[in-house]
């Protein structure tokens, strides 16, 4: 990082961005091809658990490489100026790395949506209609690094 006093250190705080984020960014690719997508998820243990279709780019891609990348910001505020040269954001940001592995198995499953659900705030135990249940694949990201920044 190129701001040294800008950079998280401390693991809570990481994963407190991680915790507090409603979006997470995850990237992709293959062959020169990136892809990145929004989407909900849920943080566990040194994880990232994903709800996905059955099919789809996401899943081609991670087929064929598994290692992703991610990125979670919180606080964002526009810090303007009347230079154009001097205007900036505030907030708190992590970018990480790791290995994406793909789980269907039923009891995977369950904890990981419960995960996701809580995560946004739903109390438990949580059911599922069965339908949806087979169809849905869980995208879990072991983290191997991540580096976080914050602008005040």
């Amino acid at each position: 990082m190129r701001r040294n006093e800008k950079q998280i250190k401390d693991r809570r705080e990481l994963e407190d961005i991680l915790k507090r984020a409603l979006v997470c960014r995850l990237a992709m690719s293959v062959d020169d091809q990136p892809y990145v997508v929004p989407i909900c998820f849920g943080y566990r243990d040194g994880c990232l658990f994903f709800h996905c279709a059955g099919e789809g780019m996401k899943l081609d891609m991670i087929r064929k490489n598994n290692r992703v990348c991610f990125e979670c910001d919180v606080d964002n505020a526009l810090l303007p100026s009347e230079n154009a040269c001097e205007c900036g954001m505030m907030g708190a940001s992590i970018v990480g790395f790791g290995r994406a592995f793909l789980l269907d198995d039923p009891e995977s499953k369950t904890k990981a949506l419960d995960l996701i659900m809580e995560h946004y705030g739903a109390k438990g135990p949580f059911s599922y209609k069965e339908k949806a249940f087979r169809k849905v694949l869980i995208i879990k990201v072991e983290i191997e690094n991540m580096t976080g920044k914050k602008i005040r």
